[in-house]
């Protein structure tokens, strides 16, 4: 199996159909082509479709370069869900004098899942809980945080994370709340975050962030249909399989039909199934390349595919081999 730049290299040098991304962009930008955007249901606000996850593994240098591509093709999310990158990114941006110019999404940590036959974990100091989210802030070195998202097993099972952070955002303190999860494969995936999305006494959080990709579309069942309900945005994580998808394609040709929604490159045909669904208000994709920032800001210029072609993509991931 490849990896994404392997196979961009293969396809290219076979004489694929398939154009270097910054051709991409600059062809669809000639043409008028505009990174899409969707508003934040809670507000109204819009944002560009195509975000951006820092990898640890990326340098300064590289960083640097990632934010600026993001930065002037039209993206401004820079989200760290799980903490990972946080650091990096936030040097480089203030290296670059550009701190200011993204929506920052952090994450309020809290307790792992356990298993129901374990007792629950003891409940979070609130005061704790208001001193990371301060410490965020202080790093950011700005009076208010755009985004903070904990995760949907410590606010499903304990009030403390989501009540601090409710009277946060009253305060001016946090733009947004929100919550995310790790979806697995088998057992009862969403139970914590419906519950959260359901819970109509204590209000509505501002955003829900989880597992989305044309190869796991159980989202679609209940968690998109209720974001849509519940005027909640959704924030689609790991939408490359955390490149398990890459690999099942392999050196697979693209397919001809995936010009008709304007998706040149894998990362955008599959990048373009995930945003093509209305419920979706923001797509994250983790990379360390500029390039590969700018193939997936591709996926979310131009065309989007309709049901029909919908349900001729997931068919085709669905027949591809399965990977590890």
């Amino acid at each position: 199996m490849v990896n994404r730049r392997e196979f961009l290299g293969v396809a290219a040098g076979a004489g694929a159909a398939l154009a270097f991304p910054s051709e991409l962009l600059r062809a669809y930008q000639q043409s008028g082509g505009m990174l899409i955007q969707r508003a934040i249901p809670s507000t109204g606000e819009k944002l560009p479709i195509i975000s951006f996850n820092p990898q640890q593994e990326s340098d300064n240098a590289g960083m640097k370069e990632i934010l600026k591509t993001l930065l002037d093709n039209g993206g401004k999310v820079v989200g760290f869900p799980h903490g990972a990158g946080e650091e990096i990114a936030r040097t480089a941006a203030g290296e670059l004098g550009i701190q200011n110019k993204f929506l920052w999404a952090g994450a309020l940590r809290g307790p792992s899942p356990r298993p129901p036959s374990d007792p629950p974990p003891p409940k979070a100091d609130a005061a704790a809980v208001r001193a990371q989210i301060e410490t965020a802030i202080a790093k950011f070195k700005v009076p208010t945080i755009d985004l903070v998202m904990t995760g949907a097993y410590g606010a499903a099972h304990d009030p403390t994370y989501l009540g601090v952070m409710r009277e946060m955002k009253k305060e001016g303190r946090i733009r947004y709340i929100g919550v995310h999860h790790l979806a697995f494969p088998t057992g009862p995936a969403f139970d914590d975050l419906l519950a959260i999305m359901r819970d109509k006494a204590n209000g509505a959080v501002d955003f829900v962030g989880t597992d989305y990709h044309a190869g796991d579309r159980r989202v679609e069942q209940e968690i998109l249909p209720l974001a849509m309900e519940r005027k909640i945005g959704f924030m689609a994580h790991f939408t490359f399989d955390r490149g398990r998808l890459f690999k099942r394609v392999g050196t697979t040709p693209l397919p001809e039909w995936a010009a008709e929604f304007d998706a040149r490159t894998w990362a955008q045909f599959f990048l373009k199934y995930v945003v093509s669904h209305p419920g979706v208000t923001v797509a994250r994709t983790g990379t360390t390349k500029a390039a590969h920032m700018l193939d997936n800001i591709g996926g979310g210029i131009g065309r989007l595919p309709n049901e029909a072609m919908r349900k001729r993509m997931a068919e085709l991931v669905d027949s591809l081999p399965s990977v590890r």
